[in-house]
């Protein structure tokens, strides 16, 4: 099999303003912290399903790709796998141990969305 024919396409999800909230969040980044994020969601949709420690399990279909930044922050990238792509639905900074519930209720709606859109 290729890598081509592994690949889960990683599509950013889109508001309904045509804004794609985790493309511009990576654009803040700085230059270095935006290539770390890049590797880690293009070795999701080349790798997937990959585990720990680079993505968890949040449950509801919800999955949390973890990146240690080198600006010394922790960032977190929430997706989804739906009608076979894989979608980035939130991206933050983590500041708490727990992902926080405000982050977790957004990517949630978000998939809801995403699944009355398709």
């Amino acid at each position: 099999m290729t890598d081509a024919e592994k690949r889960v396409p990683l599509v950013f999800f889109r508001t309904d303003t045509d804004s794609e909230p985790v493309r511009e969040w990576l654009l803040d980044l700085p230059k270095a912290d935006r290539r770390i994020a890049g590797a880690g969601l293009k070795e999701l949709e080349f790798g997937w399903p990959i585990g720990m420690p680079l993505c968890r399990a949040l449950g509801g279909g919800l999955f949390e790709l973890r990146v240690s930044l080198r600006s010394r922050r922790i960032a977190r990238v929430i997706v989804c796998i739906y009608d076979e792509e894989l979608f980035a639905l939130h991206a933050f900074i983590k500041k708490t141990q727990k992902t926080p519930e405000g982050d977790l209720k957004l990517a949630r709606s978000r998939k809801r969305q995403l699944e009355k859109m398709k």
